[in-house]
């Protein structure tokens, strides 16, 4: 990039430009809208349902009523798209994960019901994974060592995308960071007509201590046993996360996400510099459940933290945020 001299002072002012509300505006380098956010939402079983998450405040889960709703919300709010993740009973979790091929299962249940009510004024961006559906919490099916098996759950993740894809998905999201994945994924939806389905890939997806809530919220804490190292990134890495990506597009993303997001911003920086391909970024729970301790202890307000935060996302190189806070930024961009 071409660096112009600088005048010297006092002929340059910077402050000159920041004098006016009018004037910042005018010198903004970065514009956040609702069109950059991406709503998570939890579904759980039954009607008329709202499960407040103690570890997550002002988060629930939602039958699929009231997902309906929430999707109703985000069309009125202009938010282009909803992130979803099932609550699986746990009588229908098991070793196997089976319950990912389920026709019926409460991710398609949902799918559907929101495709049925606001058809295409919203898009649908679902969980590609099997830790809402085993019995032990990995993202995959394991040996008698519980060492996750690669190619196996390759095989369930292919069918479970299809089911998905079958239900109404449009963006099929596979956050399981299983090697391979990605084309056999895209060569099962070709070859199954879904030829305009998305694949917005979990490309950089790090060993995080920042995902605790997020298992209370999908049910899954408590069950994992061991933990997920041997396929989940280091958090010391940063180049294998390039090459994570580079193989992921090679194979057929349509966009690619890094997550968590405020403490990987370097990442995501370097995933767009590097490819100028869509790069998301996921706002995680801890992320979420951080400003809102903030908040309640008095040390910050949540207007600003929302949109400071959101915003370094975006300057940052991406092209949207998966937020808990998408339907209160939203409001606050409206006002």
């Amino acid at each position: 990039m071409t660096q112009t001299i600088p005048a010297p002072f006092p002929a340059l002012r910077l402050r000159r430009t920041r004098a006016t509300a009018w004037s910042r505006a005018m010198h903004r380098e970065t514009v956040l809208t609702p069109a950059d956010l991406i709503w998570p939402l939890f579904i759980t079983e039954g009607q008329g349902v709202e499960e407040p998450i103690a570890s997550l405040p002002g988060v629930s889960r939602w039958s699929v009523d009231g997902i309906v709703a929430r999707a109703k919300e985000a069309v009125a709010l202009g938010i282009p798209c909803l992130a979803l993740f099932p609550n699986t009973q746990p009588e229908r979790r098991s070793e196997d994960a089976r319950e990912a091929l389920n026709p019926d299962n409460l991710m398609c249940r949902a799918i559907r019901a929101i495709k049925d009510a606001c058809g295409e004024t919203i898009g649908l961006l679902t969980d590609v994974a099997l830790d809402p559906y085993t019995s032990h919490g990995q993202d995959g099916l394991i040996d008698e060592a519980g060492y996750v098996l690669n190619d196996a759950t390759v095989e369930m993740l292919v069918g479970q995308s299809l089911n998905q894809a079958a239900a109404g998905a449009d963006i099929i999201a596979p956050s399981d960071m299983m090697d391979g994945r990605i084309a056999l994924i895209r060569a099962a939806l070709e070859g199954d007509g879904h030829h305009n389905a998305q694949i917005m890939s979990y490309a950089a997806k790090y060993a995080s201590a920042f995902y605790g809530p997020f298992r209370d919220a999908v049910g899954s804490r408590g069950l994992l046993k061991g933990n997920k190292k041997t396929y989940q990134m280091d958090p010391a890495n940063a180049e294998e996360a390039l090459r994570e990506v580079a193989i992921d597009l090679a194979e057929g993303a349509d966009s690619v996400m890094v997550k968590p997001g405020l403490p990987y911003l370097d990442i995501a920086r370097r995933v767009k510099d590097q490819f100028g391909v869509p790069v998301y970024a996921y706002q995680v729970s801890g992320e979420y459940a951080m400003i809102e301790a903030v908040v309640a202890a008095g040390g910050g307000e949540r207007d600003a933290l929302v949109l400071e935060t959101l915003l370094a996302f975006k300057r940052a190189g991406c092209s949207g945020v998966l937020t808990y806070h998408a339907a209160h930024a939203a409001r606050l961009m409206g006002a």
